[in-house]
Formats: C-alpha cells, structure tokens, sequence
C-alpha cells in the first residue's frame, strides 16, 4: 500500500517533466506554447463565465425558495419504492447542474443522516456515478460552439439514471 502512495507522490511531477522533455526533444518552446494556451484557456473562461454564473443562481434560487423540497416530497414517494429516498431527490436533481452546490446538499445528507446510513452511503455513491449534465453541456458545446447536440442530453440523462441505479444496488449491497 505504501508502494501506491509512494508512486502516487510522483505521478503528476513526473508527467509534467516528461511533457517539457518531449517538447524539448521535439525541439519546440514549450515555454511559449506554454503561454499560447494559457491565455487561450483564459479567454475561454472569460467567455463561459455568464453561463456559470447564469447556472450557480438558478441553482441558488431553487434551493432557498423550498422548490426543490416540495419536488423531493412528490417525487419522493414514487422513489421509494425502488428504494431511493426521497431526501436524495434534491442531490440527483442539483447535481444535473453543479456539484459545487451538490456537495453542499449531499453535507447536509451526511449531518442529518450519517455518512454509514443507507441514505449516506447512496448518496455517495451517486455523486461518483452522475454527472453534472447542464453545466458541461453549456460549457463545452459553447466553447466548442456546437448548435445542434443531437442525442447527448438523452443520452447522458440514461447514464444518470444507470449511475442513480447503480448506487442503490450497490449500497444495499454494502448495508
């Protein structure tokens, strides 16, 4: 185990040297690339930054006003009975949009219930298995200036569902 650790230390630092010793060795500036696609990645932000902000308010906005309370408890009723409760209803649906503000939900699942509870250990699980599906659409289709997204959303809202599913089959496994 420690052997892992020990690698683990030097993983990155040695990635990062063997990127600048095969630049080098392709006798290019990798300084100065270095720099090109730093201020690439800058203006890139700088152009989704309305959007980040436009989804962290929404999110905002649909935590304080008790929405997404009132949808777990409609929701949560038919969830039960394939063993989701509805206190995780929240978590799934904010976690399409941020996991900034999903992680905060999902501390609070952890102080209410407890992180070893059915609820805990579901609630982890499924943070590892979803994705936040709104935010990396907008971001990287609008940097990406992609228009028409055919079958992605549909598409990654099957792998929400599996993942979600995934999670409950797992944690009743564990308890």
């Amino acid at each position: 185990m420690q052997l892992f650790l020990y690698i683990s230390d030097f993983i990155v630092p040695f990635l990062i040297l063997a990127i600048i010793s095969y630049g080098i060795l392709q006798d290019t500036n990798v300084y100065d690339n270095f720099i090109k696609g730093a201020s690439s990645g800058f203006l890139t932000v700088i152009k989704i930054m309305p959007t980040l902000i436009g989804l962290m308010v929404a999110v905002g906005i649909l935590r304080a006003s008790g929405f997404l309370d009132f949808v777990s408890t409609i929701i949560g009723h038919f969830t039960a009975y394939i063993g989701f409760p509805g206190q995780l209803v929240p978590l799934s649906i904010v976690k399409m949009f941020s996991s900034s503000a999903a992680t905060g939900l999902l501390l609070d699942i952890y102080k209410e219930s407890g992180t070893d509870t059915l609820s805990g250990l579901i609630a982890s699980i499924s943070m590892s298995c979803t994705e936040t599906i709104f935010y990396t659409m907008s971001v990287y289709f609008m940097s990406a200036k992609v228009t028409k997204t055919r079958y992605t959303l549909p598409g990654a809202l099957f792998a929400t569902f599996a993942g979600l599913a995934a999670s409950i089959v797992l944690a009743d496994m564990m308890v």
